[in-house]
C-alpha cells in the first residue's frame, strides 16, 4: 500500500514550542534534495505568520497564513502550542482542518506518553503510517 497521495505539493511538519520540528513527512513522494530543502524554508519562514494570526484568531485552524509562488501554507495551533503546517497547491479548506483534527488526536496519544516530551522528534513508526493513511484517505 502507497502512502503517496497523488497530484501536487503536500508537506506536513509539526512544530513544537521551541520553533524545532518535531515531525516532517512529504506526503506527495520522493523529490529532489534541493525542493526538499525549499519547503522546509517556506514552511519555517511562515512561522512568523502562523504567530501573527494565533493571536488574533480565536480558531485552532488558520487557514492559509502565508503563500509562496503558487503553493499555500495552512497551519493550526494545538491548546499545547504545537503548530501543524500543511504546505500544499490548493487543497480543499474542509479536508485540511478535517486532517488537521485527525491528526491532532493522534500527535495528543503521543505527548500522553510518560517517555515522549513536548520536544522530543516523533519517530514512532505507527504514528508515521497513521499520518500517511490519513493524509492518503483525507487529502488525495
Amino acid at each position: 500500500m502507497s502512502a503517496v497521495v497523488p497530484g501536487g505539493v503536500l508537506t506536513f511538519v509539526i512544530v513544537g514550542q521551541q520553533d524545532h520540528p518535531i515531525y516532517e513527512v512529504d506526503l506527495s513522494g520522493p523529490k529532489e534534495q534541493q525542493t526538499q530543502y525549499l519547503h522546509q524554508f517556506v514552511l519555517h519562514a511562515s512561522l512568523d505568520a502562523v504567530d501573527e494570526a494565533m493571536w488574533s484568531s480565536k480558531e485552532l485552524h488558520l487557514k492559509a497564513v502565508d503563500r509562496f509562488n503558487n503553493l499555500f501554507v495552512t497551519a493550526y495551533v494545538t491548546p499545547g502550542n504545537a503548530r501543524f503546517l500543511l504546505l500544499h497547491d490548493g487543497k480543499s479548506d474542509d479536508a485540511i482542518k478535517g486532517f488537521f483534527t485527525e491528526v491532532q488526536e493522534l500527535y495528543l496519544r503521543i505527548m500522553l506518553n510518560p517517555f515522549h516530551t513536548a520536544n522530543t522528534r516523533i519517530s514512532s513508526k505507527p504514528f508515521d503510517q497513521k499520518v500517511k493513511m490519513l493524509a492518503k484517505r483525507m487529502l488525495g
